[in-house]
């Protein structure tokens, strides 16, 4: 599945550990900056800063209340992610059955040396 590359694309926006833990803390809430500021312990600069690449990827709506910004996660925009893991959880269920053939043989195995 090809995919576009830019400053504002799904994937490289997550990309950046500090992005990624303010989508965890806005899961489910809808957080001000100075509320993530205070959660996170980090600058306000820095929390506007991942905010805004955030919502330039549309992982994150905004609202204004006043002076006030509220920011929250716009979920479905994780879409694309979650498809392109799915590919290959094929994989990873071949491999866990396999060991589970695997460990199902030596256990066998162990039964019958007694």
């Amino acid at each position: 599945m090809p995919r576009t590359v830019n400053t504002y694309d799904t994937f490289t926006a997550i990309a950046e550990p500090k992005r990624r833990e303010l989508i965890e803390t806005l899961v489910g809430d809808e957080l001000s900056v100075n509320q993530l500021v205070d959660l996170t312990n980090w600058t306000q600069p820095m929390v506007s800063k991942h905010l805004s690449v955030l919502k330039e990827a549309g992982l994150v709506s905004e609202r204004r209340n006043g002076r006030q910004r509220f920011y929250r996660v716009n979920a479905n925009e994780l879409k694309p992610i979650q498809l392109w893991v799915r590919q290959f959880e094929r994989h990873w269920n071949k491999q866990f059955d396999q060991l589970d053939e695997y460990l199902s043989e030596l256990q066998n195995h162990g039964d019958n040396n007694e």
